[in-house]
């Protein structure tokens, strides 16, 4: 059974930073990726990144997060990390992780929520 359990949202100031977790199980990590999408109030979800686990090099970003938002992977730990930095009061969204198969479904996260305060 595939399961995603993201953590480490919160409520930070402007220019502030976040750490999101996401703690998957039951995903092949070779044959798989991982990606993180977020859903503003009104808004439909979006992408804010892409990355392989086996390739580091291989990740893309968003262009409204490039610069600003870090994926990082622990592999041992079955783990993702997203690092927000530079928060800005249109980053305030539901946060989701997706574990995505390179030829199948795509599972997702119960989302964890971000909130920039101006």
């Amino acid at each position: 059974q595939v399961q995603l359990v993201e953590s480490g949202g919160g409520l930070v100031q402007t220019g502030g930073s976040l750490r999101l977790s996401c703690v998957v199980s039951g995903l092949d990590a070779s044959a798989s990726v991982r990606a993180w999408f977020r859903q503003a109030p009104g808004k439909e979800r979006e992408f804010v990144v892409i990355g392989s686990l086996v390739n580091s090099e291989w990740t893309t970003y968003a262009d409204s997060v490039k610069d600003r938002f870090t994926l990082s992977r622990d592999n041992a730990k079955n783990t993702v990390y997203l690092q927000l930095s530079s928060l800005k009061p249109e980053d305030t969204a539901v946060y989701y992780c997706s574990g995505i198969e390179l030829f199948g479904r795509t599972y997702w996260g119960q989302g964890t929520q971000v909130t920039v305060s101006t």
